[in-house]
């Protein structure tokens, strides 16, 4: 299984964020197809309390890096890819993982 983790940083408008990525975001990104999983979560605070550099997370999970890739270059993912911009300020960074469940 791959995770695409998305991590957003700090927006100059947190609450415009919250409210495009609510009412905008994720109603487009829910048409894409094939999706095994999506989880999406603010930051609250670090294990040692210090300011966290990211203000939200999403992860999304399918098979195969290659299968995101073809979802990513579908209408709907391109789409959701080109929405971020819209509420991201903040900056963004996509990285894929390998996921191992411990237990």
């Amino acid at each position: 299984m791959i995770r695409l983790l998305v991590l957003y940083g700090h927006p100059t408008d947190p609450e415009a964020f919250d409210r495009h990525y609510r009412e905008v975001h994720i109603p487009i990104a829910k048409k894409m197809k094939g999706l095994r999983k999506w989880t999406i979560g603010k930051v609250t605070t670090t294990p040692d309390g210090s300011p966290s550099p990211f203000y939200y997370v999403a992860d999304l999970y399918m098979e195969s890096k290659e299968e995101f890739e073809a979802l990513l270059a579908s209408p709907e993912g391109q789409a959701a890819v080109a929405d971020v911009p819209n509420y991201a300020t903040g900056g963004v960074q996509f990285l894929y993982t390998e996921v191992i469940d411990v237990i």
